[in-house]
């Protein structure tokens, strides 16, 4: 977990080899709808950047909004989801400690 966002990752059921899915979440507890809005905009933006280059076809990710996903820097942000999905890729056995993205 990131300061600024949860990311979730599963293998894709079914998808086809080139495919990577994702998706997007804030709950109520984050603010109103356009508080909401504004971090699941900022969520699209980061992964748009981050996700042609470090995302795994045939994965699934759910990126999930924080507090910190509205007051975080941008660039801040980029960090936290490309740490998140190394992790993420580790774990789920797609890459080795010392292997990028």
């Amino acid at each position: 977990m990131a300061p600024s966002l949860t990311l979730e990752v599963c293998l894709t059921p079914e998808a086809g080899p080139h495919e990577i899915r994702v998706g997007f979440t804030a709950t109520r507890k984050l603010g109103g709808a356009v508080v909401r809005n504004r971090a699941k905009r900022r969520l699209r933006a980061a992964a748009a950047t981050v996700l042609p280059l470090y995302g795994r076809e045939g994965n699934d990710y759910v990126l999930v909004a924080r507090q910190g996903t509205l007051t975080r820097p941008f660039s801040g942000l980029l960090d936290d989801l490309t740490t998140a999905l190394h992790a993420a890729h580790i774990k789920l056995g797609q890459l080795t400690a010392g292997e990028p993205g």
